[in-house]
């Protein structure tokens, strides 16, 4: 089967930059609902304007999701994966809030042959960030790829 990219199409070192998306009240209640987290300083607008952060934030899993969403819309990777493996050293640096604008700085940080030559390992740094520009969110996203033979 041909495919429009492959693994060997990226390199260590390679920065791609997404498009940006607003959080809205709606995506923390529709994210609310569909896992069942309403930790009141999500939901309860009354409890969050008594918090250290004076209103809602979005959820952590959220913004994973929405930097994910982001990626794969922007199709950097084109039909290249095979699978995902999982995310590592995932850290939430500062608060998202509703209202906030987000983006997606992804590099290329590891690229790995595998013992089958058709596919390979690549972890990919995703750099969440805010409409300011700071760092929300990082995590290192672990996917496996087509090679070319």
């Amino acid at each position: 089967m041909e495919h429009s990219k492959y693994g060997d199409d990226f390199n260590v070192g390679d920065v791609y930059t997404t498009g940006a998306i607003t959080v809205t009240e709606t995506h923390l209640v529709n994210w609310a609902g569909l896992t069942m987290d309403f930790y009141p300083l999500h939901v309860d607008k009354e409890y969050a304007a008594k918090s250290q952060f004076g209103q809602r934030l979005a959820h952590g899993p959220l913004i994973f999701a929405l930097a994910v969403g982001l990626v794969s819309t922007k199709g950097f990777a084109g039909d290249a994966a095979i699978a995902w493996l999982g995310a590592d050293n995932m850290k939430m640096l500062a608060p998202v809030y509703i209202g906030d604008t987000i983006s997606v700085e992804v590099e290329v940080i590891d690229k790995q042959k595998t013992s089958k030559p058709d596919r390979g390992v690549q972890v990919w740094r995703y750099s969440v960030k805010n409409q300011k520009g700071e760092k929300v969110m990082v995590f290192d996203y672990k996917m496996m790829f087509h090679m070319r033979t």
